[in-house]
């Protein structure tokens, strides 16, 4: 039975019951619906729009502990982050790879000794089998590449990630341990009725929940005020804006730049082309349609040309993104020094409601575990599972480098690009994909960039890809290097009957 029929048949039953509710489909509840699954709970997550629509495809793409977090004191949230960054390693490693990040001194506000000491404490938080910080002089080749006057500096390493497939694969792994998921599914009101949620959304479903989670993310108060919740956390919203411009050096590394005004700014190459630029911290009222703002733009291109020998301007920016990060309210009065750290409050006057304030990419899973060690004993479970040990969808292939080799071998039409950017987006399910296909023609219509009619039914098949926007911006990012008149010819495709499919998750 696919999902589609799931849903209508439960409009014409009777309301359907779960264990639990969960509101929000970026990255925090989506491994909430997953730690609750591996408990054996019937779990249904709800999402207004898309998977990772949201924040969680509008990060920096980084799995990290948080090296400036160590300024803020914030050891307990660093050492947990570095953690959690050794298992998503572990987990996902189509989705995660390990990255070299150089920190240029030049015009650093922070002396030598105050970084070599903050590297130091994470290298030692961190105790992981990754390189350990270095420094480097004025002749070493990471400086001089791309870099204007750096006559010294430092290497550490952390990890890069597909932010929005990294929420896909939360999603799909708890949909595949027997929870439902309903994309474009909002939830218009819930009501306590004696030891249950009753709850409607917009699709004119109603259903039924022993407990809630409120993991709207930045409407997480919006969704409070709903469901007649009062908490004693509040949120922060905070912009962070990116910028994407021709690429500007060459090699792997990215780069950590420090800016005058104490805060720093990343630098990463973007496949082959391109360099990403951000991300800027501003704090906004509202979390509706988050663009980047002249200034943020200028900011950012500022922080590149105090450092890059190639100097940018406006006219080099060919493309970026914003994402509205909700922070937990702990009252500083600097938005980059807002902790990044989660607190998750449960109400159980009635039916529990557990709500979620903060948290951060790098440390969802661990934020899901606990959240079920609260949501435990009104829940009725003595104890509870964990995720740790477990691999998302797609990434039991070991290493990387041996497991791209092994699809290069198999499908040699697809070529060095494709085979590297599909191997990173499905792992070992690009081996279900290409079952039975032996050559390029058979993966069907061509539209640009590698993308191909097979991968986009995948998509929408067994990815909740429902508009055009969902397969190129947030599944394959494709979009990117397409031009106007593919993108254009994708969409009518798939909007025609040809590119229509049934829903098989």
């Amino acid at each position: 039975m696919t999902a589609s029929t799931r849903r209508s048949e439960a409009v014409e039953a009777d309301i359907m019951m779960y264990d639990l509710l969960v509101v929000g489909g970026g990255i925090n509840g989506c491994a909430i619906a997953r730690e609750a699954a591996i408990n054996g709970l019937s779990v249904l997550l709800v999402e207004k729009d898309d998977i990772g629509a949201h924040t969680s495809s509008a990060s920096s793409r980084l799995i990290h502990g948080g090296l400036r977090y160590l300024e803020y004191y914030e050891f307990r949230l660093v050492r947990e982050a570095l953690r959690e960054r050794e298992r998503l390693l572990q987990a996902a490693p189509h989705l995660i790879r390990p990255l070299e990040f150089v920190v240029p001194q030049s015009g650093s506000q922070r002396p030598s000794w105050m970084v070599r000491a903050g590297l130091f404490l994470y290298d030692w938080l961190a105790s992981s089998s990754m390189p350990r910080s270095r420094r480097l002089n004025a002749k070493d080749r990471l400086l001089r590449l791309a870099l204007k006057t750096a006559d010294s500096g430092f290497v550490y390493w952390d990890a890069w990630t597909d932010d929005a497939r990294l929420t896909l694969a939360n999603a799909l792994d708890a949909a595949e341990l027997g929870a439902e998921v309903w994309t474009r599914a909002g939830l218009v009101s819930a009501q306590r009725e004696g030891d249950q949620w009753e709850v409607a959304l917009d699709t004119g479903q109603s259903v039924r929940a022993r407990a809630l989670v409120n993991a709207a993310g930045p409407w997480v108060s919006e969704l409070l005020n709903r469901i007649g919740v009062t908490t004693k956390s509040k949120v922060r919203l905070v912009k962070g804006s990116h910028i994407m411009v021709s690429r500007l050096y060459h090699g792997r590394q990215a780069y950590l730049l420090q800016q005058p005004d104490g805060r720093v700014v990343f630098a990463l190459n973007y496949d082959s082309d391109f360099t990403t630029i951000g991300t800027t911290d501003v704090p906004v009222d509202t979390p509706e349609d988050p663009r980047i703002g002249e200034d943020e733009i200028d900011y950012l291109i500022g922080a590149a040309n105090r450092h890059f020998q190639y100097p940018i301007g406006r006219h080099n920016v060919v493309h970026s993104w914003s994402g509205i990060r909700a922070l937990y309210d702990d009252g500083a009065d600097d938005a980059s020094a807002v902790t990044r750290d989660y607190v998750l409050e449960l109400d159980t006057h009635g039916p529990a409601a557990l709500s979620i304030f903060g948290g951060k990419i790098t440390t969802a899973r661990a934020l899901a575990e606990d959240a079920m060690a609260k949501l435990a004993p009104v829940l009725g479970l003595s104890k509870v599972k964990n995720s740790r040990g477990r691999a998302f969808p797609g990434g039991d292939i070991g290493d990387f480098d041996a497991f791209l080799e092994q699809v290069r071998t198999r499908f040699p039409f697809l070529g060095d690009s494709r085979s590297l950017r599909m191997a990173r987006a499905y792992g070992s399910r690009l081996f279900d994909m290409l079952d039975g296909v032996e050559s390029e023609a058979a993966m069907g219509r061509a539209f640009g960039d590698g993308l191909t009619a097979i991968e986009a039914k995948w998509m929408r098949s067994r990815e909740w890809a429902l508009t055009a926007e969902d397969a190129l911006m947030r599944r394959s990012k494709c979009a990117v290097h397409m031009t106007e008149a593919e993108r254009e010819d994708f969409v009518r495709w798939w909007n025609s009957e040809d590119g229509a499919v049934e829903l098989e998750i």
